[in-house]
């Protein structure tokens, strides 16, 4: 059997039998034809891999041949070959798709080698992914075992991650299998990590601690904040580090990646605790105290983020930063959305822009609820895709697009990230009790030591106490926590579902990029 079918379009086909030999002889099944118009006959009722195609023909040329065959196949692999080195021609022939560009006379070799890119690439690079994860992997069991600090986990985490992406080349199930086995491993280790060192961390007298939540604004976003130049800080609620990954390259279309960076999400990993922190500048239980009227615990009733904007300018006063001028901007739909791209300069009218925009948070709880998004992000590859295609469709995209032209800067950053649950665990608590499933607090919760992190006095942990005696739990690594009540019925409906709240490298190690435009 063939390695692959050629369709070899020359009108001077017959000086070039030797090479057509060669090729079969390295087991390609090689057809050839001297015109543009039985080309585009051939590859209608014909199975072909890739066309060779020649550029200058009598009839049609190659550049219209090549517009014909994508006409058919779109997806059909197509190298140009000419003796034109024109500028224009080649830009003509990359504009229309071709996979490759060969400049007469060709040796053998160059024609195989373009073959093997175009028919082999996938498996090449799959072996080669293969091989390297394979030496790669002691290493990173290594580094698991030696006690790392809060940045050396931050490496550790993003290491997975970009083998995790690498391994979608990979066509090894089992190497698969050996990764998810090693990140759930990783993630053991940073619980027993984090349940060490948190509360160490947000002690006020701490010296050695990650940058949180709360210190975010002032140690990497307020030094790049400068007069004359507009920064535009972006905060896409609930986008894990490899969701990021998935819509750098869309980035980096129109803006330079100055800098690549992670920071530490506070406990709880939710939204009112961690975003409130990001722009108060404080820890929950420091805002509560500073702004009593505007800070609401979960039972509470009302929304929980709703004065972040207040929080932000308290903040800047706080810092002296007070002469700095900011516009808030929250996208929670898409109307609010559509405006943002009708008044995207507007942007640029401010030292700091800042855009809350809440799509993928939206999205990780949606996909609970709907069936059909279930099917659509049924496991992390899926779910960064499906990130990827809102994002380049986005509202959010166009505006950024629209001012790209334009000298600013952009940060883009998160609040925290999520986490797929797969492992109940029971939890028995009073009507005040939470009902959320990565974190609890209350004043008698009954639980396994083993399965949680427990901060018995939240002050420790910079939180609020909502009620006398009230405790704060944690979920690790992919656990969710049930109540006994209907516990099957819970267990089976968020199984499988990201959540956030908890302890683990993706709600916790989160992005903060510092981009600029490319004018």
């Amino acid at each position: 059997m063939a390695l692959a079918n050629i369709l070899w379009v020359d009108d001077e086909i017959e000086s070039l039998q030797s090479q057509k030999k060669f090729l079969e002889s390295k087991g390609y099944d090689v057809h050839t034809l001297t015109n543009g118009y039985d080309a585009v006959d051939y590859v209608k009722i014909n199975p072909v891999d890739v066309v060779l195609l020649d550029e200058t023909m009598p009839g049609i040329t190659g550049i219209e041949t090549l517009s014909r065959i994508k006409e058919v196949n779109s997806q059909l692999p197509v190298v140009m070959i000419t003796k034109n080195e024109t500028e224009n021609l080649m830009d003509e022939a990359i504009g229309s798709q071709i996979s490759d560009y060969l400049i007469k006379p060709v040796n053998p070799n160059q024609v195989l080698l373009s073959l093997k890119k175009i028919i082999d690439n996938k498996r090449l690079v799959a072996e080669k992914t293969q091989t390297n994860y394979q030496q790669q992997f002691r290493e990173l069991f290594m580094a698991l075992q030696s006690n790392p600090d809060y940045n050396q986990w931050m490496d550790i985490y993003k290491k997975l991650v970009y083998w995790e992406l690498e391994m979608t080349k990979s066509e090894s199930p089992e190497l698969q299998e050996v990764l998810q086995s090693q990140k759930n491993e990783a993630n053991t280790e940073f619980f027993k990590f984090i349940s060490r060192n948190y509360l160490k961390w947000v002690n006020p007298k701490s010296t050695d601690a990650p940058i949180m939540s709360h210190n975010l604004f002032q140690l990497k976003i307020m030094p790049h904040i400068e007069k004359g130049t507009p920064t535009i800080w972006l905060l896409i609620d609930n986008l894990r580090w490899d969701q990021w990954k998935a819509i750098q390259p869309v980035f980096s279309e129109y803006f330079r990646i100055q800098e690549e960076e992670s920071f530490y999400s506070i406990l709880p990993t939710a939204t009112q605790y961690c975003r409130n922190a990001v722009f108060a500048g404080l820890l929950p239980s420091e805002i509560e105290k500073q702004f009593p009227a505007q800070w609401k615990n979960d039972e509470e009733e009302g929304g929980k983020n709703l004065h972040e904007e207040d929080f932000f300018r308290a903040q800047l006063k706080r810092l002296r930063k007070d002469d700095v001028k900011f516009s808030y901007n929250k996208i929670l739909n898409n109307h609010e959305a559509q405006k943002l791209v009708d008044n995207a300069h507007n942007l640029l009218n401010f030292d700091v822009s800042i855009v809350v925009y809440n799509f993928v948070d939206m999205l990780s709880h949606a996909r609970t609820e709907l069936e059909v998004l279930k099917e659509l992000a049924s496991d992390e590859a899926s779910y960064r895709s499906l990130t990827q295609s809102w994002f380049l469709h986005s509202p959010l995209y166009q505006a950024l697009k629209k001012i790209s032209d334009k000298k600013f800067n952009l940060i883009l950053s998160t609040d925290h990230g999520s986490v797929r649950v797969n492992t109940p665990y029971k939890v028995i608590g009073d009507k005040q009790t939470t009902s959320n499933l990565r974190y609890k607090h209350g004043r008698n919760l009954n639980y396994e030591q083993r399965d949680v992190f427990a901060v018995r006095d939240p002050k420790e942990a910079g939180l609020p106490s909502p009620t006398v005696n009230s405790s704060f739990i944690f979920a690790k690594e992919d656990g969710y926590l049930c109540y006994p009540n209907n516990y099957n019925h819970y267990v089976q409906y968020y199984r499988n579902t990201f959540q956030h709240g908890g302890i683990s490298m993706e709600e916790m190690i989160i992005p903060i990029i510092r981009m600029s435009s490319k004018s």
